[in-house]
């Protein structure tokens, strides 16, 4: 998991660095990421009755509904005080995920239960993009049947149901009984963690790839790769842009090991400890 912490952090600082050379001429581009002057110099965490808060200098950070920013586990109070500490000159929120993740849990802006989230996720898979494979194009039906048909296979064996591939726009829904099956599987985890499935979902677009890097069976990079699998291959022969492709696998490959992280560091019991001076 500490490999998974590290590329977050690297690929998003390495996404600022190749957005800023390929994009320093682009004016209009850069106003449209909104930010702010960097305000505090130091970040920090607060312990107290099992709960952890982050400080910027001496103030308590807020939600952005105001709400104390408060969190049960330690590990992802330092990862998000980190977080707030690698922004430099001016801070941009677009790019700090695992705030974003908590801030959503904590104000829940759309009054989510988690009832409601995991019947958004299991209906997801009805549309679900690895499900769905070329029915025009034999290369890339072979390419798709090559990296997506093992994953299916796996995602059936591991939660005990049997999703179908389809060449058709019009693939059957998924069967009651696998939707059951895989809800009672997600009820299992806690609020923080189901939304940020949800966030993993709308960012790969795909249920199946989501979990399978949850469940570590690919990494975040192979996610993503397979999420975008017809548009590399639609790329590979039309040509790609190099920056703005990049760009895009990165950010999408940033997202998505905040999310790896922020489910890992909420469903462990573990806890660390400062150590006490003697």
């Amino acid at each position: 998991m500490s490999k998974i912490f590290l590329n977050y952090f690297f690929t998003n600082s390495m996404h600022s660095l190749h957005k800023h050379a390929v994009l320093t001429n682009v004016s209009n581009f850069v106003r449209c990421y909104a930010s702010r002057k960097r305000f505090y110099k130091n970040t920090g965490i607060l312990r107290g009755e099992g709960k952890f808060e982050v400080t910027l200098d001496q103030r308590k950070l807020k939600t952005p509904k105001g709400n104390p920013f408060i969190v049960e586990s330690e590990p992802l109070a330092l990862a998000v005080a980190t977080e707030w500490n690698s922004q430099k000159g001016n801070i941009t929120r677009s790019k700090m995920h695992l705030t974003t993740l908590c801030n959503t849990v904590i104000d829940n802006p759309n009054n989510l239960t988690k009832y409601d989230m995991v019947n958004y996720i299991i209906n997801y898979l009805d549309t679900d993009t690895v499900l769905f494979q070329a029915n025009e194009q034999e290369d890339l039906l072979t390419l798709q049947e090559k990296e997506w048909d093992p994953v299916i296979a796996w995602f059936n064996k591991r939660f005990n149901v049997s999703l179908v591939k389809s060449r058709q726009m019009d693939l059957p829904p998924v069967s009651q009984q696998d939707k059951a099956t895989l809800g009672k599987h997600l009820l299992s985890y806690n609020f923080a963690t189901i939304s940020g499935f949800v966030y993993g979902v709308d960012t790969l677009k795909s249920v199946i790839l989501t979990l399978a890097c949850i469940e570590r069976f690919v990494t975040p990079e192979e996610a993503v790769l397979l999420s975008r699998l017809e548009e590399e291959y639609q790329t590979g022969h039309w040509g790609r842009i190099e920056w703005a492709h990049d760009l895009n696998q990165q950010e999408l490959q940033t997202r998505l090991s905040a999310v790896i992280l922020f489910a890992y560091f909420n469903t462990q019991t573990n806890k660390i400890k400062a150590k006490e001076t003697q």
